[in-house]
């Protein structure tokens, strides 16, 4: 299939199935927590996943190729990535299992039908604020800060637009906010179950973490084992 390119695009190889992504790396391009997300999520066969803040579709294309879940939606709000997943669906044929929807995460409940996703996945802004930055209007800078969406937005969608009974939450975040997360993740009804923490050398402390939580689970969490990144 023939895809047009807008100035300064390129197409990458994601290696996995023949699927290829259509990035700007003047804009943002994923990264290796987006992979590693991918690998740690769990979707069950014919469930549906909702990917908060999609960026340019990364996390429902490869949990596309990944599981055999019945249907992903993206959700994002900078309209010029949104406009590249959905053109990385078309690319790779997959109109009929990803929806790529333009919209504010803070709005996501409004937007999208409240308890009705088996499953979210989410690749936050591990960033506090906007200090230091040049233009927090940047795509970078809006990727990585939290400019247009907080834990406690994601958090508090989330916690509506999972189904009531075992709906699941993934998400990839920093260590230093660990505390917080659980706090918030209690409070929006999400038990955490499932973390697993990434190291970049194995006498280095952790530089990310995964997380998975239940709608109304029970108290019970199970850490896995770490990830290694590197060999010395």
């Amino acid at each position: 299939m023939i895809t047009k390119l807008r100035p300064g695009e390129r197409i990458d190889d994601l290696q996995l199935d023949g699927y290829e992504i259509i990035q700007d790396p003047e804009r943002f391009c994923f990264g290796i927590d987006a992979v590693l997300l991918s690998d740690f999520v769990k979707v069950k066969q014919d469930e549906t996943v909702l990917d908060l803040g999609t960026g340019t579709g990364i996390l429902p294309i490869l949990l596309a190729a990944k599981t055999k879940g019945r249907h992903f939606t993206g959700l994002e709000i900078q309209e010029e990535s949104a406009d590249m997943a959905r053109r990385s669906v078309m690319h790779n044929g997959l109109e009929d299992k990803i929806d790529i929807v333009t919209g504010d995460i803070k709005e996501a409940a409004e937007i999208l039908e409240p308890a009705f996703f088996d499953v979210i996945v989410t690749n936050p802004p591990y960033m506090l604020n906007q200090h230091g930055l040049k233009n927090p209007q940047d795509a970078k800078a809006i990727a990585r800060h939290e400019i247009l969406c907080t834990l406690d937005d994601i958090l508090r969608e989330s916690g509506k637009m999972l189904r009531e009974s075992k709906g699941r939450f993934y998400m990839i975040h920093k260590p230093f906010r660990l505390a917080e997360i659980m706090v918030k993740m209690n409070q929006y009804k999400i038990e955490p179950k499932r973390l697993q923490f990434i190291h970049p050398y194995v006498d280095k402390e952790p530089t990310m973490v995964l997380i998975e939580g239940m709608k109304g689970g029970r108290s019970r969490v199970k850490i896995e084992p770490p990830i290694i990144m590197y060999h010395k």
